[in-house]
C-alpha cells in the first residue's frame, strides 16, 4: 500500500519565546515492511538540522529557532509504501539490546490490578504456552479491560490509572501492554506512527501508537491492543521507546513563552499513483 502522510504541529507561545529546541522522530523507519517514497519535515524561520540514527534505530533530527517566536509549526508530508509482514519488524537495524526494554518507567508500572490481569492470562493460556501465545493472550486481554474511549485520558495517564478507570485511547493500551509484559520477562516498547484504517477497515487518518513485544527466534513483533491485531500495511511507523514520552515524535523545550497552546492535524490518504 502506497500511504500519503500529512501531519501539522503547530505552537503557539504568549508572550513570545525567546528560542525553541525540539527533538523530532518524525521520519518513518526503514525496514522489510516499510520504504520512504518521499518525506519532508519543515518548519518556517526554523533550522532543521544534526539528523542521526538513535540505538533504537529511530531517525532523529534537531529543531531550533530564535526568537522572539510567536508560533512554530511543523510540516511533514510525504509518500511510504507498506507491506503486510504479520507485524514483524523484520530488517530493522538497531543498537539496543532488547533487554534494555524490560525496565519499567513511571507510566508503565505496574500496578496490584496488571499483576492480577498477567496471572489470569497466565492461568488461561497454560503452562506450556509459547511466549508468542502468551503476548497474544495479554494484548487480547488489555483490550477486554479497557474500553476505547476518546478523550477518557490525557497525556500524563498511567497504565494503572488506565486500567483502573476500566477506559482509554491507544497510548492507554500500550503502555498496559507495556507493563504486563514486561512482568513475564518479555521485553516490550511504545511505537509511534500513523494509522490508515483499523482492522475492519474503517478510516483513522490519524496518528496512533501500538506496542512491540521482543519474541525469541521471531524479533520484535507489533501488538494493537486498541485495534485487536498486529500492525498491517494500514501502519506507518515512526519511531520507539520506552513509553510514550521516549517515544514522542516531538520532544523539546522553551525560554519565555510561558503560555504554550497546541495544534495537532493528521491526515492518511491512500495514494491512487
Amino acid at each position: 500500500m502506497r500511504l500519503t502522510i500529512e501531519h501539522r504541529t503547530r505552537y503557539r507561545y504568549a508572550p513570545s519565546a525567546r528560542y525553541v529546541t525540539q527533538s523530532l522522530k518524525l521520519t518513518p523507519s526503514l525496514f522489510d515492511g516499510q520504504r520512504i517514497v518521499d518525506w519532508s519535515i519543515t518548519a518556517e524561520n526554523c533550522a532543521i538540522t544534526s539528523e542521526f540514527v538513535d540505538g533504537y534505530g529511530d531517525t532523529v533530527s534537531t529543531l531550533t529557532c530564535n526568537g522572539p517566536i510567536d508560533e512554530v509549526e511543523i510540516v511533514v508530508q510525504g509518500l511510504v509504501e507498506t507491506t503486510d509482514i504479520s507485524g514483524v519488524l523484520a530488517g530493522h537495524r538497531e543498537k539496543a539490546s532488547p533487554q534494555v526494554f524490560l525496565r519499567s518507567t513511571p507510566m508503565t508500572q505496574p500496578s496490584t490490578a496488571i499483576r492480577k490481569l498477567v496471572k489470569s492470562v497466565a492461568k488461561s493460556v497454560g503452562p506450556n504456552a509459547s511466549p508468542l501465545e502468551t503476548a497474544h493472550g495479554l494484548a487480547d486481554a488489555v483490550r477486554d479491560e479497557i474500553d476505547y474511549v476518546p478523550g477518557s485520558t490525557h497525556a500524563h495517564t498511567t497504565a494503572a490509572d488506565a486500567l483502573a478507570a476500566g477506559q482509554g485511547v491507544c497510548q492507554d493500551h500500550a503502555h498496559v501492554l507495556l507493563a504486563a509484559a514486561r512482568l513475564v520477562d518479555i521485553p516490550a516498547r511504545y511505537v509511534s506512527g500513523y494509522l490508515f484504517a483499523d482492522s475492519e477497515g474503517v478510516p483513522h487518518e490519524a496518528a496512533h501508537a501500538w506496542a512491540e513485544l521482543y519474541i525469541n527466534d521471531i524479533g520484535w513483533v507489533g501488538f494493537d491492543p486498541a485495534n485487536r491485531c498486529c500492525p498491517t500495511d494500514f501502519y506507518v511507523r515512526l519511531g520507539s521507546g520506552l513509553d510514550a514520552r521516549d517515544a514522542s515524535p516531538i520532544r523539546g523545550i522553551h525560554s519565555g513563552g510561558a503560555d504554550e497552546d497546541l495544534d495537532v492535524t493528521v491526515i492518511v490518504a491512500q495514494s491512487q499513483q
